[in-house]
């Protein structure tokens, strides 16, 4: 099974997360998977056909951290937004 523009980056294990894949679409959505150690970047590979990177030696694609940093900008916009009704909610019942 092929998935065009999808590409997966491996994360190592650490003290606190499990070994993982970062799955990245040509949009730059992503996810990310446990693949529960090394015997499981073969079963993702087997399972997905997408091709996997070492994200210590590569990084992640821009498109995943423009992609990100769009998300951050919407978040942050809507919760200046939701302060300033609660601001104005506030205004007009003080009037």
């Amino acid at each position: 099974m092929q998935h065009d523009g999808v590409e997966g980056f491996v994360e190592p294990e650490t003290l606190v997360n499990e070994m993982s894949v970062v799955f990245v679409d040509a949009a730059g959505d992503w996810t990310r998977r446990r693949i529960g150690g090394p015997r499981g970047i073969d079963d993702v590979i087997a399972a997905t056909g997408v091709r996997l990177f070492d994200a210590e030696k590569t990084g992640y694609p821009q498109r995943m951290r423009d992609r990100i940093e769009r998300d951050r900008i919407i978040r942050k916009r809507l919760e200046q937004q939701e302060r300033r009704a609660r601001f104005e909610e506030r205004r007009a019942e003080g009037e």
